[in-house]
């Protein structure tokens, strides 16, 4: 989530800033279904054109890797959120970096500084708005550590909260994330109606943040990925599919970027085969080629290992799961992303200044 543009183009200065991710609001999804976005269409039209409008989401293209460069300003091979799902290096075992379920100490996971907690050791009232559930839990611990946190029922809740903190005090940092946007491109593609409606719903919320926000507070708006939908039909169980599972003995990623962790000595052979079977269709690559042209940016030690020795990011309209680590409401899901296509990589920033 970073880009040459940005840190060429710094943001203009404000005593008070309010930040918004919205989960799933890719780039190219709000342009096509702007009409679903007056507020934000009217935003994007008057922002200055030294600032960029569009930023590139990391890579896997997902959530928790998102989160680890959006706070840290780190790319993944130094954060080391590594996707969304992943396997611990020494063990057999994947860990979901959402739900951190039986994950490693999340500090020592993610050890470098947030921004949250350099800019509250600058004195700045740092708070963060979310839904309850993520009030302590491992990927906020990670990725999004130093705020204060203040849980929100719905999104109008949290927009009171984020506008209640920008009043609060006369320096303040205020982060607020909702997900209805992904959960309903998730359920029911992002070519859906109910996409359309939580887009509205979300624009509609953020004009009324807007006329709340103290004049010399900033409103910034962004997110962490796009998506594209995959039908049940273009979904390839790696589980049952006898060619593609052999020497593979975990996957992990998401299913557009699936990271496979091969058995001993199998990396070459699971390589050749999935370059085969996908040709066109897919960028397949060790991992230590994906590092070297730079996919995870800068490493950190330790790190690479987190990736699957074989990375696989798809170009087609096509998914692949895993029935035998994957719950039947994951593989259900219609809108997925994860890969490098423009509509899952790049996410939109729309920056309203200080009046």
């Amino acid at each position: 989530m970073l880009s040459p543009a940005a840190e060429q183009a710094p943001l203009p200065p404000a005593a008070r800033a309010v930040v918004v991710l919205a989960d799933g609001l890719g780039h190219g999804l709000l342009r096509t279904r702007s009409g679903h976005a007056p507020f934000l269409r009217g935003a994007v039209a008057a922002q200055d054109p030294d600032l960029p409008a569009v930023l590139t989401a990391g890579f896997p293209s997902t959530t928790a890797t998102s989160m680890g460069t959006f706070g840290t300003g780190l790319p993944p091979g130094t954060h080391g959120l590594a996707g969304y799902q992943v396997r611990v290096p020494g063990t057999d075992r994947l860990f979901n970096e959402l739900d951190w379920i039986d994950g490693p100490d999340p500090v020592q996971w993610q050890p470098h500084p947030t921004v949250f907690e350099r800019a509250a050791a600058t004195g700045i009232a740092v708070t963060m708005v979310g839904p309850g559930k993520f009030g302590g839990s491992g990927l906020t611990t990670a990725a999004l550590r130093g705020a204060h946190f203040v849980a929100a029922r719905d999104l109008p809740s949290g927009v009171d909260a984020a506008a209640a903190a920008a009043r609060a005090t006369r320096r303040s940092l205020v982060y607020l994330y909702w997900g209805d946007v992904d959960r309903a491109g998730h359920q029911h593609g992002c070519e859906s109606w109910q996409w359309g409606e939580a887009v509205e719903h979300l624009d509609g919320e953020l004009r009324r943040l807007r006329a709340l926000l103290p004049p010399d507070t900033s409103l910034t708006v962004t997110a962490d990925h796009g998506m594209v939908d995959v039908a049940d039909s273009a979904k390839v169980d790696v589980a049952a599919d006898r060619e593609l599972s052999v020497g593979v003995e975990l996957v992990g990623g998401e299913p557009r970027g699936p990271q496979l962790y091969c058995r001993p000595g199998a990396v070459a052979d699971v390589l050749a085969t999935w370059s085969e079977r996908l040709g066109d269709d897919a960028w397949v690559m060790t991992r230590e080629d994906a590092a070297a042209t730079g996919l995870f940016g800068q490493l950190a030690p330790g790190v690479l290992k987190r990736f699957g020795d074989v990375v696989v990011a798809v170009r087609a309209p096509i998914g692949f799961v895993d029935t035998r680590v994957m719950n039947s409401r994951i593989v259900a899901l219609i809108g997925q992303h994860g890969s490098l296509t423009d509509v899952e990589q790049q996410i939109p920033f729309i920056h309203l200044p200080a009046q």
